[in-house]
């Protein structure tokens, strides 16, 4: 099944992106909390895709 909360990272990430303008902000902070929560529970290999995340989320 996976983790959890890497999972809902990548839901919230992928909200943020396809979210409009007026929502954006908003998500961003969750999606931020939700990377952040899951990379304290992650595998390596898992961090390594939340840092890519990450910087797609900073690039919006």
């Amino acid at each position: 099944m996976g983790n959890p909360l890497y999972q809902q990272a990548r839901k919230s990430v992928m909200m943020a992106k396809n979210a409009s303008e007026n929502e954006r902000q908003n998500l961003k902070a969750k999606a931020k909390n939700a990377l952040s929560s899951a990379y304290a529970n992650s595998t390596v290999a898992e961090q390594q895709q939340l840092h890519q995340l990450q910087d797609e989320l900073e690039n919006l």
